[in-house]
């Protein structure tokens, strides 16, 4: 992709009030993102990313059942001691919080309701800081991972009743 499309595209997004925008072209992809608002100090106000094409890989990847991946997948398949309910996923490798700074609150609690679009911790990953949003509405039943860890792509993050 054109470095030149992609200063437009920045330009694009700082003249908006969009959070976030992706462009596919082809095999190529780029990600702009605006930097939440809540004193992130590592955190750029637009980050362009370019994806390379991706590899292909060596041994097949686990397929989940249609029903599972129009709903999340579910908490029991993640354990037996979970709590049913929608599973939030990290969508990303980094390290996990679940506060925007160390001597601030957490986004949630145990117990807590809330609505689909609330951020529920941030991921860091390349120094950047990515909100996990929560893609459904309801009470926070279980939090899977600890602040501060390292975490994996697809790793279980949240248990939402």
């Amino acid at each position: 992709m054109d470095l030149r499309k992609i200063k437009k595209l920045i330009d694009l997004l700082e003249e908006s009030n969009l959070a976030e925008i992706e462009i596919k072209e082809g095999e190529e992809s780029v990600r702009l993102a605006r930097a939440p608002k809540g004193g992130y100090p590592a955190a750029a106000p637009v980050q362009a990313v370019y994806a390379p094409p991706p590899e292909r890989p060596a041994a097949p990847m686990p397929m989940h059942s249609p029903t599972e991946a129009a709903t999340g997948g579910s908490a029991k398949a993640v354990g037996s001691d979970l709590p049913d309910g929608h599973v939030v996923r990290a969508p990303m490798v980094g390290t996990f919080y679940t506060s925007p700074a160390p001597d601030k609150p957490a986004f949630v609690s145990v117990g807590q309701t809330v609505k689909a679009g609330d951020t529920l911790a941030i991921i860091e990953a390349m120094k950047m800081f990515n909100p996990i949003e929560a893609d459904v509405s309801g009470t926070v039943l279980k939090i899977l991972a600890e602040s501060g860890q390292p975490i994996e792509f697809d790793q279980p993050l949240f248990v939402i009743g």
